[in-house]
């Protein structure tokens, strides 16, 4: 009598160097950190998935590890957030996600890359912009033609290269939110909207059996850095927490120009 033989699959892993490994480990680290502090170091993140994935299928890994930190982010803040803003805000938020996937669908790896290089440098300009001119006005609701437009933006952003944080920055600050809510409605509106992108991606064929294995590796070092994003953002100042998120943002867009241009 025979023993019937157990097939084991055999578990796809991308194919990537020691360094792009350690790129990868670190722009998940990086993650981690933004979903719990410095939100700009998620644009870094960005940019370290696009130098050693095929840059269409490093949105999608990308969203996968960013959905990480958002449930963590989410339980943390669960009780900051202002429901009344993002009510009026998500509903043009699908719009630009579409517009983002049409143009994934339609554009090979180099202009993908050089789209999100340029979509980061727009939110450079605004984070400077923001700074130079810091909002007056007391705390409201913006105007409704501002909360589309920023639902767009977002979305598009977002969808082309998980860089809406300084469209949503803007948004908040505008709306005068204090810090905490500022915290919480941030990390709630990128949970729900990365949920909403998975589809879209989906659908575009961006999910492989190999970006479902590095999100599960590179998960222990997503989760390492919300742990330690808690901690740094009771020891920065708020002047030091601007300039750090928006130092992170343009070494982004000098490395993925580099790469796009090269």
């Amino acid at each position: 009598m025979s023993i019937p033989t157990v097939s084991i699959p055999e578990v796809p892993i991308p194919e990537l160097p020691v360094l792009g490994w350690v790129v990868l480990a670190l722009a998940a680290l990086l993650v981690g950190i933004a979903k719990t502090s410095i939100g700009g170091m998620g644009a870094l993140a960005v940019a370290g998935f696009a130098l050693f994935l095929p840059t269409r299928e490093s949105t999608a890994a990308v969203l996968l590890v960013l959905l990480i930190g958002d449930v963590v982010a989410v339980a943390t803040y669960r009780r900051s957030v202002d429901w009344r803003l993002l009510r009026r805000l998500l509903p043009s938020v699908l719009p630009g996600i579409a517009l983002g996937a049409l143009l994934i669908g339609v554009v090979d790896d180099d202009a993908m890359a050089l789209a999100i290089a340029l979509t980061l440098a727009v939110a450079v300009a605004v984070q400077v912009v923001m700074r130079l001119r810091p909002p007056a006005a007391p705390r409201g609701d913006p105007h409704l033609s501002a909360t589309i437009a920023t639902g767009v933006a977002g979305g598009f952003t977002t969808m082309v290269a998980n860089a809406a944080g300084p469209v949503m920055t803007l948004y908040l600050l505008a709306a005068r939110v204090d810090k905490l809510a500022f915290v919480g409605t941030n990390a709630w509106f990128f949970f729900l909207v990365n949920l909403a992108k998975v589809p879209f991606a989906a659908g575009l064929g961006l999910f492989p059996a190999t970006t479902l294995t590095l999100t599960l590796l590179l998960a222990p070092a997503v989760l390492l850095g919300t742990w330690l994003g808690r901690r740094l953002v009771r020891r920065l100042s708020q002047v030091w927490f601007e300039r750090l998120a928006l130092l992170a943002t343009a070494v982004a867009v000098v490395v993925l120009l580099v790469e796009a241009l090269r």
